[in-house]
């Protein structure tokens, strides 16, 4: 797929140092955070087939915003603040479900229609008339791409997500994952470090070889990064047929099938897309999945994903799915681990700040980037608490 692959070269004199340590453990930070990189930027709340039918629902709590994304009547995804318009209760309490006509508040059952309007408050007669819009849920903006759902709390810089994505669509788009299934439902874990950590982790392959035994196994050398350029990076890996020192690698290998539904040169790769500022869009020839974080405090994370199959899969596609599934998740644990150990050198007064490897591009772009929305984040030492908003409200009005 050489054609696919962008430039990678790196300056001789590119800047090797990440963000500095008190970016991680900052409150004033995080809040900004919660604003500027998550609310305004876009992400992926599920796949239309979380959603398959009428009144079905599924509902995401991040970063203090709650979403309901639900399908109509009319059979389209709809997104909505999870708030009810008369005391901003929740309107939906679970994680997921299905409603038949309408949704009720559980707080006074004022109720709305599933295209988001009001149907009507409780006891109307105890308020003025209400005009059925005005009162309506929220809307969410949302866009709908290669079945993946996006949606964003607040108006941001990034284009619209059909724009956004625009570099990866045509190789995506070979694997129909608009057609496909869950293969279990939306999963959640909590870790406890910044979110940045996780990411910090997941945008090099350079540790793959020490860290990933089984990834070494399966695809060792033929893996490579490119850096984030306009919010995008990827990573690419073919896996090596004759790999086999792990039970999982061995079995995966021996049993894939040969994937003639995609071209030649995506037949046996495996895929990373990542999508700034927090969400990765992973395919191997049995599956496409997406995973992301969110903060939850400054030590606190949630990840959060989906994994989705072919609607119709054989037999040995549903094993390679499955023995695809215990190398992604024993990669997951370890990539866990080495968060949390370079996550906590970062209140260490002997810890002096990141130098990155010429393999390390996708760490120093997605700093880059976050300096780019954020620009107190260039600052070596931290400002008071009090005045973090104030410095980088004055930092961002600076020519550049």
């Amino acid at each position: 797929m050489n054609e696919m692959i962008r430039d990678v070269s790196v300056p001789n004199d590119w800047d090797r140092r990440g963000l500095p340590g008190w970016c991680y453990h900052s409150d004033a930070l995080l809040e900004l955070e919660k604003q500027h990189v998550f609310r305004e930027h876009w992400q992926i709340a599920c796949h239309i087939s979380d959603v398959p039918d009428a009144g079905d629902y599924i509902t995401m709590d991040v970063v203090g915003e709650r979403a309901l994304i639900l399908r109509d009547q009319d059979g389209v995804v709809r997104g909505f603040h999870n708030i009810c318009r008369h005391r901003g209760s929740r309107v939906v309490t679970d994680e997921k479900g299905t409603c038949r006509n309408a949704l009720v508040c559980p707080f006074h059952g004022w109720v709305y229609n599933l295209d988001g309007s009001l149907r009507g408050a409780a006891r109307p007669r105890s308020f003025p008339p209400l005009d059925k819009q005005e009162f309506g849920l929220k809307p969410l903006e949302l866009e709908i791409w290669l079945g993946f759902v996006f949606i964003r709390f607040s108006p941001g810089p990034q284009p619209p997500v059909a724009e956004l994505m625009q570099p990866f669509a045509a190789e995506l788009s070979h694997y129909q994952s608009e057609h496909m299934v869950p293969a279990a439902g939306l999963w959640t874990q909590n870790s406890p470090v910044n979110w940045k950590s996780v990411r910090d982790v997941d945008n090099e392959g350079y540790h793959v070889a020490m860290a990933h035994p089984a990834l070494q196994d399966l695809y060792g050398s033929t893996y490579y990064d490119e850096p984030f350029v306009n919010g995008l990076c990827r990573s690419f890996a073919t896996y090596n047929p004759h790999a086999g020192r792990r039970w999982s690698v061995r079995n995966y290998v021996s049993i894939a099938p040969e994937a003639t539904h995609l071209p030649d040169p995506l037949r046996k790769a495996w895929i990373y897309y990542g999508i700034f500022a927090n969400a990765v869009i992973a395919v191997t020839p049995e599956i496409v999945q997406f995973y992301q974080e969110f903060p939850l405090t400054t030590g606190k994370t949630m990840l959060r994903g989906g994994i989705y199959r072919h609607r119709e899969e054989s037999r040995a596609q549903r094993a390679a799915r499955y023995l695809a599934y215990r190398i992604d998740r024993d990669t997951q644990a370890e990539d866990v681990q080495l968060t949390v150990w370079s996550n906590e050198s970062m209140t260490s007064k002997a810890f002096e700040g990141f130098y990155l490897s010429d393999l390390e591009y996708g760490v120093r772009t997605h700093h880059d980037h976050l300096r780019g929305v954020l620009p107190v984040m260039s600052l070596d030492k931290a400002p008071e608490e009090r005045a973090m908003a104030e410095v980088n409200e004055q930092m961002s009005r600076q020519p550049r």
